[in-house]
């Protein structure tokens, strides 16, 4: 009769403890945030500053014909804005490596101008860039949602010149749009699933090319200028990722 409480009291202890269990709650395994991808098609805006050298050789005496004792060649350097944007692609392969196109374009003003001393008179040489454009292939390294590119292509830009002198003997005026190559490197971050900032440094060559320079005052002569130029940006890009950066959502 005595074990009968005892009996009792471990039946209790038993089908407590296996309540308890049935409560218990498992525990789930949080789930990974799949990792971020570079793969998609983007388009956005960009603001940059640029700054360069442009030099006027005037080897065919298009200029000296004026009259002119003592010119030959000028140089200044530039500098001023660019606002435009830029469309692209990317494929990210091989896990960290990131390979695409793109396309870009600014306008507004890079520009500067300088005075040369002659004989009893004095030349004033100005130059605008008013428009850059670009079509590049460009091959980076990511890390989750940052990138590291280099990219490099051709490059056009469209260039007004003035060449005049205090006496107002002659004014040369100068258009062209000219062929020549960019390179350059930069670092975006995607800040979240479809939007991107970028900082990229460009360098633009478009080397010597012939410029015809008419005047329209006196004169009323026109013949070729030689001009070179170069030209660097430093910009800030925001991009839209069409397609969705990644192959999840991002969480912060």
């Amino acid at each position: 009769m005595k074990a009968t409480p005892l009996a009792a009291a471990a039946f209790a202890i038993f089908t407590s403890a296996a309540f308890a269990a049935d409560l218990e709650v498992p525990l789930k395994a949080t789930p990974m945030t799949p990792p971020y991808t570079w793969t998609s098609c983007y388009a956005g805006l960009q603001a940059g500053g640029g700054f360069g050298q442009t030099s006027l050789n005037d080897s065919f005496g298009t200029i000296a014909s004026t009259g002119v004792v003592g010119f030959t060649s000028a140089n200044t350097g530039i500098d001023g804005y660019l606002l435009g944007g830029q469309i692209g692609c990317d494929y990210q392969f091989a896990s960290n490596w990131v390979a695409g196109f793109e396309g870009s374009a600014g306008w507004g003003n890079v520009s500067g101008n300088t005075t040369v001393a002659i004989p009893g008179d004095s030349v004033n040489f100005t130059e605008n860039t008013d428009l850059l454009t670009s079509v590049t292939a460009r091959i980076g390294y990511a890390w989750n949602d940052w990138l590291l590119y280099a990219k490099g292509g051709a490059a056009w830009t469209a260039n007004r010149y003035s060449a005049s002198d205090a006496a107002g003997l002659f004014a040369f005026d100068g258009l062209e749009t000219r062929l020549g190559w960019t390179a350059g490197a930069g670092i975006e971050w995607a800040f979240s699933r479809n939007w991107s900032v970028k900082l990229e440094y460009d360098y633009y060559g478009f080397g010597t090319r012939s410029v015809t320079f008419i005047d329209n005052t006196i004169f009323m002569g026109s013949g070729p200028v030689s001009i070179n130029q170069n030209v660097q940006i430093v910009k800030l890009g925001l991009n839209f990722h069409v397609f969705g950066a990644t192959s999840g959502p991002l969480e912060w």
